[in-house]
């Protein structure tokens, strides 16, 4: 009989040690070692792959033979680049309760409706609990077929009986096969589910989108091989107590990844935001001090976002530093530079930063509208509610070019700003603006006449 024995299998990497080490040999990250059990390739019994597909010239392949199906949702399709292309294989991943299981099934419901057949797995509620969402959410359609089941083989099956076009798998980390002596969620099982989903989707250019799980610091949980096994790789973001969800592609072999969904969360499922900087600005309080309003890209999305800062008077030894929605390493970094470059010392001041609505800005374009709003705050002092602020900051404390300066101040200019603070260097603004170009931290401040008060 084929003896059972035990590894260790990095998480990240996939690599496999005989016993357990501290640091992966592979990629050398801490603690990603689990235990996974690994049965013989002789006890394991052969399963089908498949017809073998044949080699043809590049020159007689058809670029145009497989088209992107579209989910009816246009911020999905967008992001999608059209929609769900036949053979490929999505891994949607999202904090639990962000609304994934919602929108995947306001889109097969759509394409359900569109006269395709899908089959929809919940491997983690039963088809009464998906039944009474869909109807909450208007999304009832014969050709929607339920299941749950979590055994890969019986998934497999239903597969060959309803031979749907399009294939939900919610989530791949509940899903497994007897065969692989391991639990549900390990290293192997997720692997191995994954790989036979794929070849499925291959062999009958069925659509496969799978759910995974994320870790607390909102990574796709699981092996990082999982990640190269699929086509699209999708992250649904967002705050659970801000309305708001924002679908972006980490990956995506069938177009770009600089696309950008926002969603809004209401009683009646997912609903698509086509003009979400006015959503962003809408309850803007004018004449308050330490708020400034910055256009940021998202791919090539112009996004308006408010950026509020607010300064205590500390009576801690280690003055707080709290950032919400930005990076709080470069919150530091400012706040370093405006003491040093510009006089505005915060040595003794507890220092709060907040990205209104629930969104992330991580690129350095934001920096000079967050050293504003950190002067403002101190000088006690608002800033004109007509202004829009873009532009890097160097530790000398330069003003440095940000990319689509034009695209940026575009958006600006249609919902009514007229004016703003860009880069020495950047190009001429759209009609309607009025720009100041600095090119220092400190020629910013003075151009605003914001004085720091000890």
């Amino acid at each position: 009989m084929a003896k059972i024995r035990a590894v260790f299998r990095c998480i990240e990497c996939g690599t496999a040690t005989p016993k357990w080490v501290g640091r992966c040999p592979g990629c050398e990250e801490w603690n990603t070692l689990v235990e996974e059990l690994v049965v013989p390739a002789s006890a394991v019994a052969a399963h089908s792959f498949g017809p073998r597909d044949k080699p043809v010239p590049i020159t007689e392949v058809d670029a145009h033979e497989w088209h992107p199906r579209p989910t009816g949702i246009d911020e999905l399709d967008r992001v999608l680049g059209g929609g769900l292309v036949p053979g490929s294989v999505t891994l949607v991943g999202g904090e639990p309760g962000i609304g994934k299981s919602t929108l995947l099934l306001q889109a097969v419901a759509s394409i359900a409706g569109s006269g395709a057949k899908v089959l929809y797995v919940s491997a983690e509620e039963s088809k009464q609990q998906v039944r009474l969402r869909a109807e909450r959410l208007g999304s009832l359609c014969p050709d929607l077929w339920l299941a749950s089941e979590t055994s890969l083989p019986s998934i497999l099956e239903f597969v060959n009986e309803i031979e749907p076009t399009v294939l939900v798998v919610d989530s791949i980390q509940t899903v497994h096969h007897p065969e692989i002596g391991s639990g549900s969620g390990s290293v192997a099982q997720v692997r191995e589910c994954a790989a036979r989903l794929v070849g499925a989707a291959k062999e009958r250019s069925m659509a496969v989108v799978l759910v995974g799980h994320v870790t607390k610091e909102g990574g796709l949980a699981g092996p990082r091989v999982l990640e190269h096994v699929v086509d699209t790789v999708l992250a649904f973001e967002g705050d659970r107590h801000h309305a708001l969800r924002l679908l972006r592609a980490v990956k995506h072999r069938f177009g770009a990844t600089d696309q950008l969904g926002l969603f809004e969360m209401t009683e009646l499922g997912m609903i698509g935001v086509p003009d979400p900087s006015r959503l962003f600005l809408a309850d803007r309080r004018h004449g308050v001090s330490g708020s400034v309003v910055v256009p940021t890209m998202e791919g090539h999305r112009p996004l308006l976002v408010e950026l509020q800062a607010l300064v205590t008077t500390s009576a801690l030894p280690s003055p707080r530093r709290s950032a919400q929605g930005l990076d709080s390493g470069r919150l530091a970094l400012l706040l370093a530079v405006l003491g040093e470059r510009a006089g505005f010392s915060y040595a003794q001041k507890d220092v709060y930063a907040l990205a209104v609505g629930g969104v992330k800005i991580a690129e350095p374009a934001a920096d000079l509208g967050i050293a504003l709003a950190l002067a403002s705050a101190l000088a006690e002092r608002p800033l004109p509610a007509d202004l829009v602020v873009c532009g890097e900051i160097g530790l000398g404390g330069e003003i440095r070019q940000v990319s689509q300066c034009d695209r940026r101040l575009a958006e600006a200019a249609r919902l009514g700003f007229n004016r703003a603070i860009i880069p020495r260097l950047a190009p001429d603004p759209p009609d309607g603006i009025m720009a100041t170009r600095v090119g220092s931290l400190a020629e910013a401040i003075a151009e605003l006449g914001l004085l720091a008060r000890d």
